[in-house]
């Protein structure tokens, strides 16, 4: 699972990085929710990682 986390991150963080770059002007700001996604997605793997337990 935490794989397949990573793989959607990037694919969120890829496809705001084209949609930026080549259709800035004729989406607007709507591409931004990829980066959001992403960045939600970061964190959340960053605050579910592995837990040291007994």
């Amino acid at each position: 699972m935490n794989n397949l986390l990573n793989i959607l991150i990037a694919l969120l963080i890829i496809g705001w990085l084209v949609g930026y770059i080549g259709f800035g002007t004729a989406v607007g700001s709507l591409i931004h929710i990829l980066l959001v996604l992403a960045l939600i997605g970061l964190v959340y793997r960053l605050f579910s990682g592995r837990k040291s337990g007994v």
